[in-house]
């Protein structure tokens, strides 16, 4: 009973309650004016066609504008109030300029990448038109590996993460997506209170929102009690003039600038699978070292001083590590990278793309969700038509039934297109992977949906080359094995309810 009162009086409850009822009100308010008044009505009509011709023009994805317009033009009296409240998919000019300021203020600290990327131009052509794009339009160099760890499971990082963790001299940085107490973030915690007595600088971001039925309120004041320094990314406040589509999505771990993590691994007991929830939790993570650790460490302070305003010695934090002149007897080359909403340059996406496009024998994907548009189609099936092993590994077990109802209603244009699709038998697959012809593979925060791909900041790693690469060939042959495959029978013997439900949710996709 006392479980039941929690959830129905938290934040995210009580948050949801009182948006619902705004949008009510304003929803009951125009009806009342619409339907008592024909002139309003009339007026109404014309607002609604204007705003719909309004979105057309709009520098918008198109399967975006068709989903606006439909539901404007469908039911103007919830659809253009709508459209007001939840349809700014972009950051306010504010918070995009102070973003922008910081990330200028960081250009400069990114040191150019040209030698390290000629040398990768001499072994891979193809290889080094991806790393230049990246350097190029992201701002993130290319370097050469030090060491580069795959891990297949939370469960398998979280102790090397801890001993790491015990290493820290100088700083700890941390920015994570979901936060909730319990074994492994208190295990965390633990260490950062004693590392912080001991005079190591730790920092710590979280998303307000994928917090918001995980933490207390005014949560990160425990956190600062312990001398562990806080900061929310865009916080949730459930009014009219919302804007929440935009989230830090990212799991960023950085110790003294030397070692930095990231990949599908929130601090939370599933993650690990202390605390199961959907069956057995797969994920994956990717540990590096060396020089390459400052795109991270340089992704973190932008996004910190940000939040809390402010500027500092950005250098002090950049370790003087050496970086080879030529990429070390049996190594590869990493480069760290983010994706911004603000640049509207889809980096996240881009990255799969060029992956997709330049395999010549195959593609291994792993994504906890799989809701795409045309152009992530077009480029799985091409690849497929031309002979390229695609497979996509998702969920067996959902976390979220209306959004796995969506993921699977785009299995059948690519099965038929020739791409292998597979569902994680054992339970949730919440891993961000890429892995093609033995040479590239990426792993991080990025999901094959349209958040992921548009509307949160994101990181992932790409390693060229690299040992890691085969460990996630490896992990990728072995799940495999544990999936079962998807066949076209599959689909069309869904039950009409199930298709025509997923029929609807495609129509509104771009707006979930």
């Amino acid at each position: 009973m006392k479980r039941i009162a929690n959830l129905l009086f938290s934040k995210l409850v009580l948050s949801s309650l009182i948006i619902l009822l705004q949008f009510g009100w304003i929803v009951y308010i125009t009806y009342y004016t619409t339907t008592r008044n024909s002139a309003v009505n009339a007026a109404f009509h014309v607002l609604a066609i204007v705003l719909a011709v309004y979105v057309a023009n709009k520098e918008m994805r198109p399967y975006a504008k068709l989903s606006w317009i439909f539901a404007i033009l469908l039911l103007p009296v919830c659809g253009c109030p709508a459209y007001v409240m939840f349809g700014r998919s972009g950051l306010t000019g504010k918070t995009r300029k102070g973003m922008e300021a910081m990330a200028r203020e960081l250009a400069p600290f990114r040191k150019d990448s040209r030698e390290t990327e000629e040398e990768l131009k001499e072994k891979d052509r193809d290889a080094h038109k991806l790393a230049h794009y990246i350097s190029g339009c992201a701002g993130f160099p290319l370097y050469h590996e030090d060491d580069a760890r795959y891990f297949s499971s939370g469960e398998e990082m979280f102790p090397q993460l801890l001993k790491d963790l015990e290493s820290a001299r100088q700083f700890i940085f941390l920015e994570f997506f979901i936060l909730q107490p319990g074994e492994m973030f208190d295990s965390v915690v633990e260490i950062l209170s004693r590392k912080a007595k001991e005079g190591v600088c730790v920092r710590l971001i979280y998303d307000d929102v994928g917090c918001i039925s995980t933490l207390k309120p005014r949560y990160y004041r425990i956190l600062q009690a312990k001398g562990i320094h806080c900061a929310s990314f865009n916080p949730f406040r459930p009014f009219l003039s919302i804007v929440m589509n935009n989230r830090d999505h990212r799991k960023i771990l950085i110790v003294d600038g030397k070692i930095a993590y990231t990949g599908g691994v929130n601090l939370a007991d599933e993650y690990i699978n202390v605390r199961p929830r959907f069956g057995y939790w797969k994920d994956a993570a990717i540990r590096i070292t060396g020089a390459a650790v400052w795109n991270f460490t340089s992704m973190f302070l932008e996004m910190w001083n940000y939040i809390v305003k402010g500027t500092e010695d950005y250098g002090k934090y950049r370790m003087d590590l050496p970086e080879p002149e030529k990429a070390p007897e049996g190594k590869g080359f990493v480069q760290p990278y983010g994706d911004t909403p603000l640049d509207r340059e889809n980096t996240g996406e881009n990255v799969y793309l060029n992956i997709i496009t330049q395999a010549k024998e195959y593609v291994y994907i792993f994504t906890p969700y799989l809701i795409i548009g045309p152009e992530m189609e077009s480029a799985l099936i091409n690849a497929a038509k031309c002979g390229v092993d695609v497979r996509i590994v998702t969920p067996g077990i959902p976390d979220k039934k209306m959004i796995y109802l969506l993921t699977q209603s785009h299995y059948e244009p690519l099965i038929r297109g020739g791409v292998k699709i597979y569902q994680y038998t054992p339970g949730f697959i919440h891993s961000k992977c890429f892995v093609s012809d033995d040479k590239y593979a990426v792993v991080g925060s990025i999901n094959l949906d349209f958040r992921s791909l548009y509307l949160h900041f994101e990181c992932g790693t790409v390693l060229y080359y690299s040992g890691a690469v085969m460990d996630v060939k490896r992990d990728a042959l072995e799940t495999f094995a544990d999936s079962r495959p998807v066949s076209l029978e599959f689909c069309h013997n869904r039950k009409l309810p199930v298709r025509l439900m997923q029929s609807v949710l495609r129509l509104f996709a771009p707006l979930l």
